[in-house]
């Protein structure tokens, strides 16, 4: 009996673990999945970031600030 439950134990765990391998199959993982180029492409745009110089947008910007809030479908 002892030795049947041990082997009963041994196949729940087989089956499990096969379970989880599964699993992770069906996950996408960007290191493992994609090809070799995207992954530095990744990295390369986590290290873009929005610039600072707002100012330097706003000093060259032709619109004007006083106009109405545009809302598309009304004419004004």
């Amino acid at each position: 009996q002892v030795e049947e439950e041990l082997q009963e134990q041994e196949f729940l765990d087989r089956c499990f673990q096969e379970m989880l391998e599964e699993e992770d199959q069906d996950w996408f993982i960007p290191s493992r999945d994609l090809p070799q180029g995207v992954g530095q492409l990744q990295q390369q745009l986590h290290g873009l970031s929005v610039g600072d110089g707002s100012e330097d947008i706003l000093s060259k910007s032709n619109l004007n600030p006083d106009a109405k809030e545009f809302v598309p479908g009304v004419k004004y």
